[in-house]
């Protein structure tokens, strides 16, 4: 690989002017990032505890049987003399080994010289194979407990992935090559990136990870004609716009995740679950959350659904004059949803929620995946107690937490293309979204850590009481559909699947491929991921894929024939317009377009108004 170009020869004295920007810059750099550090210590602080017991106890078991470590160390010293003899004889000059791809290729690999030069082939074969070697010695530790294990090969992989030769200068040939033949411009562009993202939002690093001025929402987002017509501390409700003639009976209430805002359904025209609703004949019903500071700071769970869903149900009604709607749930949306369902059927008004649709959602929290990491008694304190500062916990703290979940594909493959490259990202309209973080209000969260996450108590007859109403999911007898994605790494499907469990009336699961959003927000048009149906619910999720038939087509195509079964006959379209009706202002609406990293946005005017 040619390291020089005789077109651009070497300046060394522009080199060390650079460095010398860099070596200035670096020093607000430091100053910034201690700065946040300080908010999050008490969280740094319990992670430390918690991770250095995890492997403590790793490190004892080891210990306790060292013929099976000696057993890994023996197989992986042969496997990495095998790998000397090799890059040494092609060092020699032997032709270079086309290496066999067990799985599909890697992208912090792509550049040809990790595999023609024989010094970076043998870096980054050196690195996946003691990567390897590593994940192999914890997996054959038979008796750690679940929890720990789970938590050692989590951090485990966080150090694999964060050690990669592909993210450091001095081992990766491109990155070499680039800060050659720029002089090392590359790298001051990326500390200017890195300054630039110290300097938004509250937290200690938010990564850019796409233009945020290709984007806005009410722009060339969230572009569904619409009004507001309802307004509280929590949420602002959208009556969307009918493009049929006629629409059906039901109406159709959305409850988004909270954690995340609702554009996601409809960022724009072509991927917009929203719109394809509309044109499929419903009269949509949308809640935007409000992104809560600390005048939320007493809101509690039961009123997310009180103020959320339950009043959204009475303005619904009043427009429309229909008592019953169809409902679905995103993500948090679908848990709050099957709470809602529950606890309307405790107070004998089960019949307003005609059908439950669940996206990807959660309501057996036994196995919540790699984010269960995070869930036990002392990160939820060490949370509590930062919380109470504010009232609220940051937005971008849990965002950076769910992009430890995939740290090369939403971490360090930014830091390589952000701050090493010294690039800018491209304009990606899912990540702009993903960027858009929201507050939690501390009671809030609190509660659904525990009650949800940590003790599991949804599943359980009365286990969670909401307003003084003991709730039950067994006594939802309306039709359920779940619609899950087999690459969700948030709410994995094997774990959504036990939901069905927790219903008397009809439930249909379905799968879809893909992953939390992109198997979701799934347009038919695009023919790109199909989905797995089964007419039968046997006990486990695996035996359940193990007789299901695949389909082509995007799930949405499933659920819209599944749903006219509930959506009532044929009637007149509804307008936004008439003595019933009254409206706030257009759709989006104010509350969404409030931004963490811009404070001056999103200011709302409009006082809380009922119908």
């Amino acid at each position: 690989m040619p390291m020089t170009n005789p077109d651009n020869p070497f300046d060394l004295t522009k080199l060390s002017r650079i460095m010398a920007e860099v070596n200035e810059k670096s020093q607000k750099l430091v100053e910034k990032f201690v700065e946040k550090k300080n908010r999050s210590k008490e969280i740094d602080q319990t992670e430390a505890q918690v991770v250095g017991k995890s492997f403590q106890e790793l490190t004892a078991k080891l210990m306790s049987d060292p013929t099976q470590l000696f057993n890994s160390q023996m197989t992986y010293w042969q496997e990495y003399w095998g790998l000397i003899q090799k890059s040494a004889s092609q060092l020699l000059g032997q032709p270079m080994e086309t290496e066999k791809q067990d799985s599909k290729p890697d992208k912090r690999f792509r550049d040809e010289a990790w595999d023609s030069n024989p010094m970076f082939s043998f870096i980054k074969q050196s690195y996946l194979l003691t990567a390897k070697s590593i994940r192999n010695t914890i997996q054959n530790i038979h008796d750690l407990d679940d929890k720990t294990r789970q938590r050692v090969e989590f951090y485990t992989n966080q150090y694999i992935d964060a050690i990669s030769p592909s993210n450091f200068l001095m081992t990766n040939p491109e990155l070499l090559k680039l800060t050659i033949e720029s002089r090392g411009e590359n790298l001051l562009k990326g500390l200017n990136n890195l300054l630039d993202d110290l300097d938004r939002g509250p937290c200690q690093l938010q990564i850019k990870m796409t233009d945020l001025d290709a984007f806005e929402v009410g722009k060339n987002l969230a572009m569904t004609p619409g009004k507001i017509i309802f307004q509280n501390d929590l949420m602002q409700l959208i009556q969307y716009a009918p493009t049929t003639e006629t629409v059906f009976k039901n109406p159709l209430m959305i409850i988004p995740p909270w954690i995340n805002k609702f554009y996601i359904l409809d960022l724009t025209e072509k991927n917009s679950m929203v719109k394809w609703m509309v044109d499929q004949g419903y009269t949509v019903f949308m809640i935007s959350w409000a992104n809560p500071d600390e005048t939320l700071l007493k809101k509690d769970f039961q009123d997310y659904m009180l103020e959320g869903p339950i009043t959204a149900l009475d303005a619904i009604e009043r427009v429309t004059g229909q008592r019953k709607v169809n409902a679905i749930g995103y993500c948090m949306g679908g848990t709050l949803l099957a709470c809602t369902a529950a606890y309307l059927h405790a107070k004998g008004e089960g019949d307003r929620i005609t059908s439950n649709t669940y996206m990807a959602s959660l309501l057996d929290f036994s196995n919540p995946g790699d984010i269960g990491v995070f869930i036990d008694e002392e990160h939820i304190q060490a949370l509590e107690k930062q919380m109470v500062e504010h009232g609220y916990l940051d937005g971008c703290a849990m965002s950076n937490s769910f992009n430890m979940l995939r740290a090369n594909d939403l971490v360090w493959s930014y830091v390589v293309n952000n701050y090493l490259k010294g690039t800018s990202p491209v304009p990606f309209d899912v990540l702009f979204w993903n960027s858009d973080s929201t507050n939690l209000p501390a009671r809030m969260h609190s509660f659904y850590l525990r009650n949800m996450y940590l003790h599991n108590r949804l599943r359980e007859p009365s286990g969670i009481s909401l307003n003084n109403v003991p709730i039950d999911l067994s006594r939802i007898a309306n039709p359920v559909y779940f619609i899950s994605t087999r690459e969700d790494h948030i709410a994995i499907w094997q774990s959504t699947y036990k939901g069905t469990k927790l219903h008397t009336g009809p439930v249909r699961f379905v799968l879809g491929a893909s992953g939390h959003v992109a198997g979701i927000v799934n347009p038919p048009f695009k023919i790109k991921y199909g989905h797995w149906t089964n007419e039968d619910l046997p006990e486990s999720a695996e035996e359940w894929l193990n007789h299901a038939e695949f389909h082509e087509t995007s799930w949405w195509l499933d659920w819209i024939k599944w749903n006219k079964a509930y959506a009532g006959k044929k009637v007149a379209a509804r307008k936004l317009t008439g003595k019933k009706f009254k409206k706030l202002e257009d759709a989006p609406g104010c509350y969404v377009t409030k931004r963490l990293d811009r404070p001056e946005s999103g200011v709302c005017y409009l006082p809380n108004a009922l119908l």
